[in-house]
């Protein structure tokens, strides 16, 4: 390999590794000054060797010209909406449904799996052989907006899987905008006149549609990983092992995941976060309860 495309490809790893360790783990392991100082190299190089810039380098998060409008995008999977359940009762009868219909006895217990519901803009983001291509919010479920230049720009949206996997992968999540930032955002757009955001999910939402990426980079957006849609196989047979899969691939996956054995402990885990969502530093809409073992989510259909 000539010396600048090795050396390119060197510090595209690294930087990539450092900016994973920043900004999905919070566990910074050099300097910012280091890191801007392979970024300025890198960029040095591809502008002298222009064929060398590839989609995963750091220097292409940032630099798409303003768009007119965003154009449509046909998830290949639905990405479908959640049925809710307010109260014990309601949990109680889900948990009864459940048992039925995987012809369980009523006291048998079946592994669920409980998160906090991120309050943010849904997204899908399509991988080919491990490289970002396509980024997409949900839309109607069916056809969402491509809005990938503006994705790029989100430092925990990974660029290139961390591990390999070969062929398409959907990773499903959560762009998230947490209080602190909602409050500096809007504050800055009273001192310009501007109208404010509501809430940190439409700040979130109009910060990550925005025509400019330059704006989307601008604001402190995060993205948290939740699901798969189209996908090789991965190897993975449970929700607990996909949250494992996308930790390994580069994603951030909530903290708060936690393995339920049955409906006892999904009770005691919703009566915890009663109290408990007001000290996270970003806005949830409640809770997600899924049930752990594929082929059982396969056997009972998607909601």
């Amino acid at each position: 390999m000539p010396e600048p495309a090795k050396r390119a490809a060197e510090l595209r790893e690294k930087l990539n590794y450092h900016s994973h360790l920043y900004f999905v783990l919070d566990q910074p392991m050099i300097p910012d000054a280091d890191w801007d100082a392979m970024f300025v190299e890198l960029r040095a190089i591809e502008e002298a060797h222009p064929e060398l810039i590839t989609l995963d380098s750091p220097t292409q998060r940032i630099g798409a010209t303003p768009s007119r409008k965003f154009k449509p995008h046909r998830h290949a999977k639905p990405m479908l909406s959640l049925d809710n359940a307010f109260g014990e009762d309601a949990l109680r009868a889900f948990n009864g449904r459940v048992l039925r219909q995987l012809g369980l006895a009523p006291n048998d217990e079946i592994s669920l799996v409980g998160e906090p519901k991120f309050d943010g803009l849904s997204v899908s983001l399509t991988y080919k052989d491990g490289v970002l291509q396509v980024a997409a919010t949900r839309g109607d479920g069916t056809t969402g907006e491509d809005i990938t230049p503006n994705a790029r720009t989100i430092r925990s949206i990974p660029l290139r899987f961390s591990c390999a996997a070969l062929g398409i992968v959907e990773v499903r999540g959560e762009i998230v905008l947490d209080r602190a930032e909602f409050e500096r955002i809007n504050s800055e757009r009273k001192e310009r006149g501007e109208s404010e955001f509501a809430n940190p999910r439409n700040a979130a939402a109009g910060s990550t549609r925005q025509l400019d990426p330059r704006v989307t980079a601008s604001r402190r957006l995060s993205f948290w990983a939740w699901g798969i849609g189209e996908a090789v196989d991965l190897g993975v047979t449970s929700q607990m092992k996909l949250y494992d899969w996308l930790r390994d691939a580069g994603f951030r996956v909530s903290g708060e995941v936690r393995m339920l054995d049955g409906i006892e402990d999904a009770l005691a885990f919703v009566d915890q976060w009663t109290l408990k969502r007001a000290t996270l530093p970003f806005d949830i809409d409640g809770l997600v309860l899924k049930i752990d073992d594929w082929e059982a989510q396969t056997l009972l259909g998607s909601t």
